[in-house]
């Protein structure tokens, strides 16, 4: 891991995510972006009014010392760190600074949402996951230690998730940290024997040739299946793989990924499919 993006937004939740940043940036000589998106209108900015550029022109230098004064922390002494201000709050602009500075995660801090506002607005965070094409990394709180040595990685082992298993291994090997698989198995429509359960995963263990280990937990629903098993496993983080849906199919389908990043209190990493 040698580059992470941090999206600041100056609330407490983005110095939780800076902070988590800076700690891995430490122990692995990463860089950070720090990335502050600005909610200018296409009027201010493509104006030809004088009192309009001038105002524009204010508003731009008082966000870059906020952002500035934002940065001016001790835990980020020593560290290489590059600040980058975009006009427009635009979430698709994580994927393009990413991809310009070949970036390796996305850290984003989130206080979570419920209930009626998690269904028509949702949170910062959940539009970085649902966006990003990159792992992203979500905490909900400081990190005074943040370890990354037990990653439980929570699948369905079917086809389409080989990519988000590669990504996810890939990230755990680069953190030398131990990769924990996990199948939940709930009542309902999804339910499987655990016969055909094992059935399934040892096809997806052949198709990705390296050995792995796979548990099989029940619980009432995925969600908590992944939360609880995390929890009595000691776990440091949670890894799930996320459709990133959008516009109503993700309105009526949802993603457990989005779901447990949302939720856990456990830092949570996502890996699109």
């Amino acid at each position: 891991m040698k580059k992470i993006i941090v999206p600041v937004d100056f609330s407490e939740q983005s110095e939780f995510a800076l902070e988590a940043a800076a700690q891995l940036a430490d122990k692995h000589g990463a860089e950070i972006f720090a990335l502050h998106m600005l909610e200018l209108s296409d009027t201010l900015t493509n104006s030809d009014d004088a009192l309009q550029q001038q105002q524009t022109t204010l508003y731009l230098k008082a966000a870059e010392k906020r952002f500035h004064n934002f940065l001016d922390k001790p835990y980020l002494k020593g560290i290489r760190l590059t600040p980058i201000i975009k006009h427009f709050k635009v979430f698709d602009e994580i994927n393009d600074v990413a991809q310009k500075h070949q970036v390796d995660l996305v850290v984003m801090g989130s206080h979570g949402t419920d209930g009626l506002n998690e269904i028509f607005f949702g949170s910062n965070a959940e539009k970085v996951v649902r966006n990003s094409e990159i792992p992203v990394l979500v905490v909900k709180n400081r990190q005074q230690d943040l370890k990354m040595e037990n990653i439980v990685f929570a699948s369905d082992f079917k086809e389409e998730s080989l990519a988000a298993f590669s990504k996810a291994k890939h990230f755990a090997d680069s953190l030398s940290a131990k990769l924990d698989l996990v199948y939940i198995n709930t009542p309902g429509n999804s339910f499987l024997s655990t016969q055909d359960a094992y059935h399934r995963i040892n096809q997806f263990i052949a198709k990705v040739n390296v050995g792995l280990e796979v548990e099989i937990y029940c619980d009432y629903s995925v969600e908590e299946g992944i939360m609880n098993y995390s929890a009595a496993n000691n776990a440091d983080a949670i890894a799930i793989s996320t459709h990133g849906r959008k516009g109503l199919t993700h309105f009526f389908m949802g993603s457990i990924g989005e779901d447990v990043a949302n939720h856990s209190n456990l830092p949570v990493i996502t890996f699109k499919i």
